[in-house]
């Protein structure tokens, strides 16, 4: 039996987005650009799938800026809000436990000059409103937090935040990475208060290599690409026209369906915690009250490669952490202050919206397998 628990990562592509983006390289390949009848319907396709990205999020059409994925955008977003915000203070403030393309952006900006203030999740991932409030100052020019963590599910006050920033009257500009919450949870970048928005479309059953970041209109942003001024002269270069219409049609249909498949990763979530409580007396659940779609359960004393390794060889897949650490140690983790021998026995098990009960079963059955065949590591 194959069991795909790695969605947190990426996510099989659907049917139907595969589907659309097959027909558009094959029959609709023109230059978005281009004024003849081919690029036109090119043109066509890309604007259909910007109005679907922005009802999926609760936006309007030309608030969407196409990108290369979630990483592109989240560097959009920061740099570009800064170099667009030069002389309104020198702070920014992010958490502890961010996703890489986070955490490395203000590794670079700290490098660069900027006062950074790193917020510290506590043991459940989440940030504090009163650390928050605590961090803001008069020269606080971005406030960038991940809204679903991406390693254990954790969700932060980010609604909280822009309301901390609006009573104090900050200019400060706020924004979200929410590739793992876009389709998933109940938000709008109105909801949140949120000026700049980060997701993605491989998290979502659509495919790599499309992304999208929400600035909210009359946001200034200095773009990180120059060239043909595309994506109102944001982000230029051709655009990946096959993969956007993929997007837009993943989006379409997980906005539709997502309360439904809430519902259903729910269940499937805490049949799976059920399991391991039952089975695995000595697993320590890492994640609660988050995401249902993200579970972080560790094997304390153990080390999660070989846990992960062993797993592989049973036809399971997961995680140690972000897919994009390639295999090093959780900054999550370590910021969550958790002890050590928890955090190195950690794997992070994601669903998706073919996840099932059956693979629930098979996944702890071979996770307790490995509590009995591997060996504790001695400290």
């Amino acid at each position: 039996m194959i069991v795909y628990f790695d969605n947190a990562s990426t996510t099989r592509v659907r049917d139907e987005a595969a589907e659309i983006m097959l027909k558009t390289a094959a029959e609709d390949y023109g230059n978005p650009s281009s004024a003849h009848a081919a690029g036109r319907r090119a043109a066509g396709i890309l604007e259909a799938a910007r109005s679907h990205v922005a009802r999926a999020l609760g936006a309007s059409p030309g608030e969407i800026v196409f990108t290369s994925g979630g990483t592109e955008a989240n560097n959009l977003a920061i740099f570009g809000a800064l170099d667009a915000l030069r002389g309104k203070g020198r702070h920014v403030i992010t958490t502890a436990a961010e996703h890489d393309s986070i955490r490395r952006t203000f590794q670079k900006l700290s490098q660069s000059g900027w006062d950074v203030t790193y917020l510290a999740p506590d043991r459940t991932g989440r940030v504090t409103l009163p650390d928050f409030q605590a961090a803001l100052r008069p020269d606080t020019a971005l406030v960038s937090v991940i809204l679903v963590n991406n390693e254990v599910g954790a969700i932060n006050p980010v609604g909280g935040m822009a309301s901390e920033l609006r009573r104090q009257n900050s200019g400060a500009l706020l924004h979200t990475d929410a590739v793992q919450a876009f389709c998933k949870i109940a938000f709008t970048p109105k909801s949140l208060g949120a000026e700049l928005v980060t997701v993605s479309a491989h998290k979502i059953h659509g495919p790599k290599g499309a992304g999208a970041l929400f600035v909210k209109s009359g946001v200034k942003l200095a773009p990180r690409t120059c060239g043909g001024g595309q994506e109102r002269g944001l982000r230029a270069g051709t655009e990946a026209v096959p993969a956007i219409a993929a997007f837009g049609e993943a989006a379409r249909l997980a906005a539709s369906e997502r309360d439904e498949n809430a519902e259903r990763a729910g269940k499937l979530y805490e049949y799976t915690v059920r399991l391991i409580s039952e089975k695995l007396p000595g697993a320590a659940v890492i994640s609660r009250g988050g995401s249902p779609y993200i579970l972080s359960v560790s094997l304390p004393g153990y080390n999660n490669e070989n846990i992960m390794n062993f797993l592989e060889g049973e036809g399971v897949c997961v995680s140690r952490s972000s897919a994009c650490k390639k295999g090093a140690k959780s900054h999550v983790l370590e910021a969550m202050r958790l002890p050590r021998d928890v955090a190195n026995g950690a794997i992070r098990v994601s669903f998706s919206r073919y996840s099932t009960l059956e693979e629930a079963d098979y996944f702890v059955d071979r996770l307790r397998e490995a509590s009995e065949k591997l060996f504790k590591v001695l400290r």
